[in-house]
Order: C-alpha cells, then structure tokens, then sequence
C-alpha cells in the first residue's frame, strides 16, 4: 500500500484534459412536517442551498480534489449560470476553455431534499445545437490543450457535447500526440468513441451497448462479458473495456486479450448517495493512469474512491487525504472490523458534523495523545459523552507525540491508539492529526461542546474559540494518580 499511497502524492504531478458536458447541480435542503391542504402533496420548507458543478464538471471537482493539474473544455450558456460555471471552475484551481452560446441555456438540476432523501429533481436544459462554425476554433483549442496534457478525460452525458464528428476530433487528436483517452460514455451506439484507450460503462450501459444480459453471480458471468466486448471491440474499434459493477466492484476487459479478463471486488460501505459516483470513478482512474501505474492499481484506487463518496450525500468528491486514509485503513490486518469506520479524515468529520447539526444532534470534541489508555482517559471520555450525542476523539498522530512528548514517545503506533479508541463504546468518531494543536479542528467542525481535563480557559485556546462562536467549553474533573508517563515509568520498573 505505500506504492499507492506515493501514486496518490504524485496525482499533483499529472495533467488532465477533460472534455465534457458541464452543468449546475443545485442542492435545496429543508424538512418535510406536513401534507398541503391544497393538494396530497408533502410541504417542503427550505433551509439551505448549495451549488456545485455536475455532469462532466464533477470530474473536473475530483480531480481538483486529488490534487491533480486539470483544464476543462465544454459549452455553456451566454447567462448568469454559465458565468456561475466558470467562477467555480477557477475557484477550484480548473483551467477552463468555456464557449458561451447566446441561444442555449446553462444545464441546471436542482434538487430538493430533505433530510437524506431525495423529493424532487427539476431540470433546466436543452440538447447543445450543432454549431459548425465553432468546430475550428474547437479543434485549434482541443489540440492545444492535448499537447500540454498527460491523459484525457471525455465525460458524455448525452447533452450535446459530443457528435461523431466531434468526438472523433478530440480522439484522432490524441492519437496524434499519443495521449490515452478515457470515456464514460452514454447511449448504446459507441461508433463515436471509436479509438479511444478505454471505455468506461456501467453494467447497464455495457448491457445495452452490446445486446445482452449479464449477471454478475451467475457461473458463465465472464463468459458472457467476454463475448459482450468482443463485439464491441469488433463493432467500434475501442481498445479497451472498464466496467462499473456497483456493490460487485469493477472488471476490466483488455481489447488485446479479453481472456485476460480483471474484476476487483467492492469496497463495502454504507450508501447514502449515489450521485457523481461514475465522476470519481473516472477521475480517479484518470489521474492514477495519468501517473503511469498498471490499470489493476488505478482500478484500486478508484474502487476506493468510489467507496468513499457513495457515503457522502449529494454530488460529492474524494479528497487526497481521504483516499490515503481510506489506504491506511485497509493496511491494518483486522480488516473485518466495524471499528475502522469510526475512524475518519477531517472532511468526512466536516460532512458528518453538518448532518448531524442538520438532524439537531449536539456534538462534542476532546482530544490527546492517549498512549496508554487508562483510567484517567475512560472517566473522560465517559464524562464528555454525557454532554453530546456524538463524541468526537482527536488522537495526536506519531511524529506530533514526538514532538510534544520526545522521541521515546509514543509507547503505541498511531493506528493502534486510534483502533482502540474507536472501540470503545462511548466514542463514536476518531480523528488522527499531525499538527501539534487540535485547533484547526474545532476551527472546522464548530462542536458544540468542547471538553478538556486539566486545563483552564487562559491555556486552552480551543475552549475559548468554541465559546467565541457560541459553544460550550467544559473542564473534566480529573482523577488524580493516573497519567501515561507514571504508568510507562512503572512498566520499565522504575
């Protein structure tokens, strides 16, 4: 796992081109308490709002949030919205070439939901008009960009984007400058993505652009998949298949040998939403085959990623961090147990506290190194889980005990001081971090409560940040006689 976690440090090295249908998700968050008198229908009182970027935007979303180099071509609308799209682009770190059509509006979908589900989604689009007067300024910017990128992502959502004709630009143009070439496609005729490295569909894509039935526990699975892309290597002259299984993983069909058929199971998790899914699978494949890794590591990564932003709600990304967090948990040997889950990056803490807050749940937050659990640390955590619903440990990572304890320090490894605290009942998230002060936690997650044995507010920094945005800062009474470095001194006999 340390080659892929150093695949992930290197994504910020990789140059995507991702060429797409680009639109605005809107996200309405609010609650549903009662049925309208006028009409059988739930009342939904807003609260919130969210805008993102969707479609083949999302792509671009996630591969800012790898940390990968990105630069984005698609259309938009001559409006507020498309002005919206490019603002997000460049506020993510995107390179964008965006043509602006007066007569075609911004792709918009909003969403209503409430709580974690899913009321409504209304649609504001039109299919993009074939505009042949733009193809040579497209082509001119298409093949600027493939020259300067390491891989190229075309992202198809079937709005307009891409013809035969202006697919098979952008393709012929990276085989001119033999860069490879990623499609998620849509629709059962692949004629268009013909030459492409690697296509990428799901199981019912894969199933329609090939006319067949495929089951994915069946015996003959295989079998039958092979012979599917056979044909469609034959009838569209694609080089390779990748298919989305869902909770069945993902499989890999090389065009030169589909005997040598790859399928990597998934990685089990709770789902919440499935949105944007596909997204991460393909960003996430792009940067790591942009790194020049094997497709069995990309398909690992990217079946990761996908496992982590099914647990998120709404159109969501995969952060570098989370992704090698996600890594680390795997490496330890008790992979079985629940525990694990328990223990999160900052940004899934940051998602977790906002649902959280959204279902008027309080939450609480302490932290330290916790090296030797022992009584003195149970009676806090015990006491602090009294103030909150959910109780949020912040651990001290290996070389931050170093440095605050000396290098003696600490007795146990970062993972197993986590695993430990993660199991105990009465703690129900752990965070692992490398600065030497929680702060910036509290600074991010706003805990309700905050709790702390052995300090005053004049030393304690996170006590008065939370009583500045309206916490409560609470001191834990400490039970005297017990502290890690008498209990390390007693070990060793001294």
């Amino acid at each position: 796992m340390e080659l892929l976690s150093s695949v992930i440090d290197s994504f910020k090295n990789v140059k995507v081109l991702i060429v797409g249908d680009i639109m605005l998700d809107r996200f309405i968050y609010g609650k549903v308490e009662r049925i309208s008198p006028e009409a059988p229908v739930p009342v939904f009182k807003w609260e919130r709002e969210k805008v993102m970027l969707g479609g083949a935007g999302n792509v671009a979303a996630n591969l800012a949030a790898l940390g990968a180099k990105s630069c984005f071509i698609g259309i938009v609308g001559k409006d507020e919205n498309g002005d919206r799209v490019q603002r997000l682009l460049a506020k993510i770190g995107v390179h964008n070439h965006l043509l602006k059509l007066s007569d075609f509006p911004t792709i918009v979908k909003t969403r209503l939901i409430a709580g974690n589900n899913h009321l409504l989604r209304a649609d504001q689009e039109e299919i993009i008009p074939v505009v042949s007067e733009l193809l040579p300024k497209f082509q001119k910017i298409v093949t600027q960009a493939v020259k300067n990128a390491d891989i190229v992502l075309l992202s198809d959502y079937n709005k307009g984007m891409f013809t035969p004709v202006t697919a098979q630009l952008v393709i012929e143009i990276c085989g001119q400058f033999h860069k490879p070439v990623l499609v998620d496609p849509k629709g059962a005729d692949y004629s268009k993505y013909a030459g492409a490295t690697l296509v990428k569909p799901n199981l019912k894509e894969f199933s329609e652009a090939s006319g067949r039935r495929y089951q994915p526990l069946s015996a003959d699975f295989h079998d039958k998949a092979k012979e599917g892309a056979r044909f469609l290597f034959e009838k569209y002259q694609i080089k390779n298949l990748l298919v989305t299984l869902s909770e069945y993983g993902m499989m890999y069909i090389p065009g030169e040998n589909p005997e040598d058929l790859l399928q990597i199971p998934t990685i089990a998790k709770e789902v919440f939403d499935v949105s944007g899914a596909g997204d991460t699978v393909l960003a996430t494949l792009g940067a790591a085959l942009g790194c020049g890794v094997s497709i069995k590591e990309a398909m690992k990564l990217a079946n990761l990623a996908s496992g982590i932003v099914v647990g998120k709600l709404g159109t969501a990304t995969v952060q570098a961090d989370e992704l090698k967090a996600a890594l680390s948990q795997k490496e330890t040997p008790l992979d079985g147990w629940k525990q694990k889950k328990k223990i999160i990056t900052l940004p899934q803490a940051v998602e977790i506290v906002k649902r959280l807050k959204d279902e008027h749940k309080t939450v609480g937050f302490t932290n330290g190194c916790f090296d030797c659990c022992h009584l003195g640390h149970l009676s806090s955590f015990i006491e602090a889980k009294k103030l909150c619903d959910v109780l949020i440990v912040a651990v001290n990572s290996d070389q931050s005990v170093k440095r605050y304890k000396g290098d003696s320090r600490p007795v146990q490894d970062e993972k197993t001081r986590a695993l430990l605290l993660a199991s105990l009942e009465f703690i129900d998230y752990v965070i692992v971090f490398d600065e030497d002060s929680p702060l910036f936690i509290v600074e991010a997650l706003k805990p309700d409560v905050v709790a702390k044995e052995g300090y005053d507010l004049a030393h304690w920094p996170e006590g008065r940040l939370a009583e500045s945005y309206g916490g409560k800062a609470i001191i834990l009474k400490r039970i005297e006689g017990y502290s890690t470095s008498s209990l390390v001194n007693k070990m060793k006999g001294l």
